[in-house]
C-alpha cells in the first residue's frame, strides 16, 4: 500500500466493471472510503452495495461525494468510459489524483512477485485456477481476476498473510497489460481482437511483445504452443505448454472417468512427469488451461502435490463453462465467449463432453465493431451448433455503425436451424422446441436471461 499511503477516499468511474471492483474491493479492505459511478446496476454492484460500497447510477456530479477531502482522494476510471460522461470531465478539471484502472492495478502489481496471465482467450480461467493452487499452499497470494470465482465467490483474493505473490488478469484492451511487469508470465493466445484499439492484427501482437519485453530480470515466460509470438523480445527464459503436444508443460495419458466425471492425466514437466491429476472441471479446453495454470505454480516453486490439490479443487468462474442447470434430460451452460475462436472452443467443447445431443446455442454479439470485423468467422463458428438462436448485438461501449447488425452475420450462416430473435422471441423459441443441451454465449447482459431459462427447463421437466 505504499503508493497509496496518503489516500483515503477512492471515487471509481465504471465501478461495475469486473477489473474495477475488484480494485474497489480492495481499496475497501485497507480501510479507504469507496464510491462510485456506473451505467447500470448489475449482480455485481448489487454485491458491492451490500459491502458498504456506496454506487449511484446517474451521470450527475451532484452524486459524488462533496466531504472529500482532494488531497486524499484518488480517482479511477476505466478506459470504456466515454470522454463525454460529465463525471469524468468534472474530475479533469480538478485538481484530483485521475488515474486509469490499470496505471493503479500496476502500481500495486509491481511491488510483489507478480504471475501475470495474458491472451485474448482463456485468461480468466488460468488466472483463477493458479490462483485457487497457490491459495492451497504455505505461501499462498493475493490475486485481481476477470471473474467471479466460485472457489472464493469474488473477483479479488487477498493474502492471508504477507505472501510474495501477487496474480493478475493482463488484460490487452486499450494495452492495459502494459502497465505491469511481472515475475512470471504466460500467453494463453494471440489472436485478432479490439480492432477498434489495435487497427490490425500486427497491433496486436505488438503490444504482447511489448507486454513480455517488460517481464522482470531473471523472470519466466511460459507460451502457448502455436502462438504467433516474437520470443526474441524478451530475456525471460521460454517455456512452451500444450494440451498433449511436444512441448515443455503437457498432459499424457489423459482420459475421462465417467463413474467419477472428471478427467484424469498425468502431467509433463521440465523435471519429469507428475502422475494421477484429476480435474472435476468439464471441458478439454479447460484441461489445457489447467496446464498453462500448472505451469506457473511449478515455475513459482509450488510441490507437485499442491499443484494436484489445487487442481482438483477447482470449481470454475461464473460465466466460464458454467452448467447452471442440468439433470437427465436438460443441460443449461452459460459462457463468456464473445470471440469467434472462443465459440469454437466452448462449441467443440461441449459437443466432446456430450456426443450425439442436440446443441442449441444462443448468441449475443457483443460491440458493432466486433461484429463487423469477425461477422464471417462468427458464422462459421456458429455453424457447428444444431440450432441458432440469435440476439441483437449489445453495444457495451459503442454508439451504432450504419449498417451493422446481428443479420450480417445471420444471413452468413449456413445452418438451416437458425433464427434472429429479440430476448423475448428466444424465451419462446425455448418453450416451445424440443431442446437437450442449451449454450448462452456473449459479453453482454445474455447471463440475465439465464433465471428464465432454468425455469423453462424445470417446468418442462
Amino acid at each position: 500500500m505504499n503508493n497509496f499511503q496518503n489516500i483515503k477516499n477512492v471515487y471509481f468511474l465504471g465501478i461495475g466493471g469486473i477489473g474495477m471492483s475488484a480494485l474497489a474491493r480492495y481499496f475497501k479492505s485497507t480501510g479507504c472510503n469507496v464510491a462510485g459511478y456506473d451505467r447500470m446496476p448489475t449482480s455485481l454492484t448489487d454485491a458491492m452495495q451490500k459491502e458498504g460500497i456506496n454506487i449511484h447510477f446517474e451521470d450527475d456530479i451532484r452524486n459524488i461525494p462533496s466531504k472529500w477531502n482532494p488531497t486524499e482522494t484518488l480517482v479511477i476510471f476505466t478506459p470504456a468510459l466515454p470522454d463525454e460522461n460529465s463525471e469524468l470531465s468534472w474530475f479533469r478539471e480538478k485538481s484530483i489524483g485521475l488515474l486509469k484502472r490499470a496505471k493503479i492495478l500496476g502500481m500495486i502489481c509491481n511491488e510483489k512477485n507478480g504471475i501475470a496471465v495474458a491472451g485474448t482467450h482463456g485468461k480468466t480461467t488460468v488466472s483463477t485456477m493458479v490462483a485457487v493452487i497457490l491459495n492451497e499452499t504455505k505461501m499462498g497470494c493475493s490475486a485481481f481476476l476477470g471473474g467471479i470465482s466460485k472457489n472464493f465467490e469474488n473477483n479479488l483474493l487477498l493474502p492471508k498473510d504477507d505472501s510474495p505473490w501477487i496474480i493478475a488478469e493482463a488484460d490487452e484492451f486499450d494495452r492495459s497489460f502494459l502497465n505491469l511487469h511481472p515475475h512470471i508470465a504466460l500467453i494463453t493466445s494471440i489472436d485478432a481482437d479490439h480492432l477498434d484499439i489495435y487497427g490490425d492484427y500486427e497491433k496486436v501482437v505488438e503490444a504482447f511483445e511489448k507486454f513480455i519485453s517488460q517481464i522482470k530480470p531473471g523472470g519466466k515466460l511460459i507460451v502457448k504452443n502455436g502462438v504467433n509470438l516474437d520470443v526474441q523480445k524478451t530475456q525471460a527464459e521460454i517455456y512452451s505448454y500444450s494440451l498433449n503436444e511436444d512441448t515443455d508443460f503437457a498432459t499424457i495419458n489423459i482420459g475421462f472417468d465417467i463413474n467419477s466425471a472428471c478427467y484424469r492425466f498425468d502431467l509433463k514437466t521440465p523435471n519429469g512427469i507428475i502422475t494421477d491429476f484429476r480435474m472435476n472441471y468439464p471441458g478439454l479446453v479447460n484441461v489445457e488451461n489447467a496446464v498453462g495454470a500448472a505451469s506457473l505454480a511449478f515455475m513459482a516453486g509450488v510441490p507437485a502435490t499442491d499443484i494436484k490439490d489445487g487442481i482438483e479443487k477447482y470449481l470454475g468462474v461464473e460465466r466460464r463453462f458454467d452448467i447452471r442447470f442440468k439433470n437427465e434430460k436438460y443441460i443449461y451452460i452459460d459462457d463468456y465467449a464473445h470471440h469467434p475462436k472462443e465459440l469454437e472452443a466452448v462449441i467443440n467443447s461441449v459437443k466432446a463432453l456430450y456426443p450425439n445431443r442436440k446443441l442449441t446455442g444462443i448468441f449475443q454479439p457483443h460491440l458493432y465493431s466486433r461484429t463487423r470485423d469477425f461477422a464471417a468467422d462468427f458464422a462459421k463458428s456458429l455453424d457447428l451448433l444444431d440450432f441458432v438462436i440469435l440476439l441483437p448485438i449489445y453495444p457495451a461501449r459503442e454508439e451504432p455503425i450504419k449498417g451493422v447488425s446481428s443479420e450480417i452475420v445471420f444471413n452468413l450462416i449456413k445452418l438451416e436451424n437458425k433464427i434472429l430473435a429479440t430476448w423475448e422471441q428466444a424465451l419462446e423459441t425455448l418453450e416451445r422446441e424440443e431442446t437437450e443441451i442449451i449454450l448462452t454465449m456473449g459479453a453482454g447482459n445474455i447471463d440475465r436471461m439465464a433465471g428464465q431459462i432454468i425455469e423453462i427447463l424445470k417446468n418442462k421437466n
